[in-house]
């Protein structure tokens, strides 16, 4: 994900899109924005627009309601016990990814939200 995380601690750092078509999601933001692709297997692609990046996966459902915000951490157990004492839902316990490891919480209102750290 985001290099030069030292600094991010507890920042929204990426933004990912749930999306039905990753080469029809390439096309469309490269030609409207100008956004660079680097590919990550069949399923996951990052997008970099020259100042935030972010991905397109088809592992979930669209979510017309927008995209996920990923915020990055540091220490991850201690973020997690964060949004649990704050009134958040896991909704998905830590996991590995190549690069580091993540989990997904819903806020009070609702909106899903991911929190990561690097490996």
């Amino acid at each position: 994900m985001a290099e030069k995380t030292e600094n991010h601690d507890r920042r929204i750092d990426y933004v990912e899109f749930n999306v039905a078509d990753i080469a029809a999601a390439k096309a469309f933001y490269g030609s409207a924005f100008g956004w660079r692709f680097t590919d990550y297997g069949p399923n996951y692609c990052e997008f970099d627009d020259g100042r935030l990046k972010g991905g397109f996966t088809d592992f979930g459902p669209v979510r017309p309601g927008g995209p996920l915000v990923v915020v990055y951490a540091r220490d991850l157990e201690e973020v997690l016990t964060s949004v649990e004492k704050a009134g958040g839902t896991i909704c998905r316990p830590i996991t590995d990814f190549p690069g580091g490891r993540r989990f997904h919480f819903l806020d009070r209102d609702g909106y899903e939200l991911a929190v990561w750290a690097s490996a």
